[in-house]
């Protein structure tokens, strides 16, 4: 998969670095001194590397938990997001990661034991409800038999009631999730999109039935499992287009209880828009019905207000127990 994989000094014995080279015995080996030599450094061209992205096994040293986005909570009363990777493998056109990155290489930060530590000084120094995003600046499943990213950090959550995690992913990656205890403070919330949207934004992702079949095998574990529908895509013939969409999920998932529902209609910061139209120059997605509200481009707002209300009202009538939030901010 990787055939260049950069690796920083400080992180060169690690162990987790050296699990990551050992399955990549045949790629080329590249040391360097900081991470930001690369990844920050200006003049890259995103699309060409996202062919064939290189791997840089780096370490996070400050700003490891931040706090969360505009609205992009649900019910803790803190919520934080942190990222043991940047970019991620999958190609989907819509993804503010394009325009807020200028390199598509994949950089895995290893220096797991400081993130833990950074995670339970907040947890302990609050004792009202508080979550952590993990798939904010990546997926958090996609690479998980690279990163081990869950076995190493679902376990911290098991002491802490009132501490939770959310894995956001589009990944069908759960078979470490198979062999692990099921904890009630782990989240596993996968992003859905109509059969159209996925085959035409959504290059390299699992399908719509691979993503609602894992979601049934982590469900008959014993996972909570949360749906998240955002960004909501206006496609042509869009209320049949997500009345079908829903129906199959909740078809396919049956009447089993569900942790949440997020809606969020496509939306980017203006400087992200316009460095994605650059590399998409042509592409309808990013031109037709947008206008610049508060600082972002979105859908008009009467027309945004009006797709989210319905496809809440449609969820309701399909499920009236699930708590479903609208998430109105990307970054």
């Amino acid at each position: 998969m990787y055939s260049i994989i950069y690796v920083e000094e400080s992180v060169r014995d690690m162990p987790q670095t050296i699990e990551i080279l050992n399955r990549y015995q045949n790629a080329a080996i590249v040391d360097c001194s900081h991470y930001g030599e690369l990844f920050n450094r200006r003049k890259q061209n995103f699309r060409t590397q996202k062919k064939e992205p290189t791997l840089i096994i780096a370490r996070k040293e400050n700003k490891r938990i931040l706090p969360i986005p505009g609205e992009y909570a649900i019910d803790a009363k803190h919520n934080f997001y942190f990222s043991h990777m940047l970019n991620c493998l999958y190609d989907c056109r819509y993804c503010f990661l394009q325009g807020m990155f200028r390199s598509a290489s994949h950089v895995i930060f290893v220096n797991y034991s400081d993130f833990k530590t950074d995670l339970t000084s907040h947890i302990e120094n609050t004792e009202d409800s508080i979550c952590f995003y993990s798939g904010y600046d990546c997926d958090s499943l996609a690479l998980d038999p690279i990163t081990d990213f869950t076995r190493n950090f679902i376990p911290l959550f098991k002491p802490y009631q009132h501490a939770f995690l959310e894995l956001r992913t589009k990944s069908t990656q759960i078979r470490n999730l198979l062999t692990m205890e099921p904890l009630p403070n782990i989240i596993c919330a996968f992003s859905l999109s109509p059969n159209e949207i996925v085959g035409k934004y959504e290059a390299k992702t699992p399908s719509l039935n691979a993503r609602l079949a894992a979601i049934s095998s982590l469900r008959d574990a014993g996972w909570n499992i949360a749906l998240r529908f955002d960004p909501i895509i206006f496609v042509d013939d869009f209320y049949t287009v997500y009345k079908q969409f829903f129906h199959q999920i909740y078809a396919a998932l049956g009447s089993r209880s569900i942790h949440s529902i997020t809606l969020g209609s496509f939306r980017l910061p203006k400087i992200f828009h316009k460095n994605m139209k650059r590399l998409y120059p042509d592409e309808p997605l990013l031109i037709n019905g947008l206008s610049l509200t508060n600082g972002q481009i979105a859908y008009e707002e009467n027309l945004e207000k009006k797709l989210i209300s319905w496809c809440e009202n449609t969820l309701k009538n399909l499920d009236s127990v699930t708590p479903v939030y609208i998430q109105r901010s990307t970054v």
